[in-house]
């Protein structure tokens, strides 16, 4: 699964994510799972928020979740292949665009097994798609909780804080972008995404030169990845040194 995974979050997560949005007025933890929090949610509703909403179970979720479990342990051989299970049918969801099914798939992956680091993966997917970035890090950042040394989960992060960014200017999102690209660059220096994020943080910076260096390093790895409408912004403030972008 972890190859399938790779590929939806390059087609699920813009590369970069420079365009200002209107939908987070700040980068405050303002986020729908807080809306549980403000009045009782329906079981119904819960299912659809990461992890339930992460609020108090009532007595019919928990009924529900025992009888899932008994299920699942009747049907697998282990909760963690059920887990595999339900994450696998999650992506699929995610892949056909329907996003709280997928949701409640992950949510119910994740209750057969915590430790499942697709359980955050999808669910910070999600969350972007929905355009909660707050949650989208939250969940990614949990996941690298488990799995530090995951390349591609630590570059979908950075690119959640190069989002945060763009929307606020808050120069930490943009340090803490760097950390985890320094991270990711260290254990794999090959993974194209990451360089193609190390061109927008040098961008940000306004080290244009290095900007050009890793967007070119990225354009060798995997062409295919690249946004063509970061070289025009970049080529607007420096001409590629070059010469391959007219």
């Amino acid at each position: 699964m972890k190859e399938s995974v790779v590929i939806w979050l390059a087609i699920l997560i813009p590369v970069f994510g420079f365009a200002q949005n209107t939908h987070l007025a700040s980068a405050t933890p303002n986020t729908d799972t807080n809306l549980a929090q403000k009045k009782p949610l329906e079981l119904k509703e819960r299912r659809i928020l990461p992890l339930f909403g992460e609020v108090s179970k009532t007595s019919e979720q928990i009924d529900e979740e025992i009888r899932f479990l008994s299920e699942c342990d009747k049907s697998f051989t282990s909760r963690a292949e059920a887990s595999s299970f339900f994450t696998a049918r999650a992506w699929e969801y995610l892949q056909e665009g329907s996003l709280d099914t997928a949701c409640y798939r992950f949510n119910l992956a994740h209750l057969l097994n915590d430790k499942n680091v697709e359980t955050y993966w999808g669910l910070g997917v999600i969350s972007y798609q929905r355009e909660n970035w707050v949650e989208a890090k939250r969940m990614l950042s949990r996941g690298i909780s488990l799995q530090g040394e995951n390349v591609p989960l630590l570059v979908d992060l950075s690119t959640v804080d190069l989002k945060l960014y763009a929307i606020t200017s808050r120069k930490e999102e943009l340090d803490e972008a760097a950390e985890l690209l320094n991270r990711a660059t260290a254990l794999d220096s090959t993974y194209a995404l990451g360089q193609y994020n190390l061109a927008l943080l040098h961008y940000n910076l306004n080290d244009l030169d290095r900007s050009w260096e890793h967007l070119h390093k990225g354009r060798s790895l995997d062409f295919n990845q690249m946004n063509l409408d970061f070289v025009e912004l970049l080529k607007a403030k420096k001409p590629d040194p070059q010469g391959f972008f007219k």
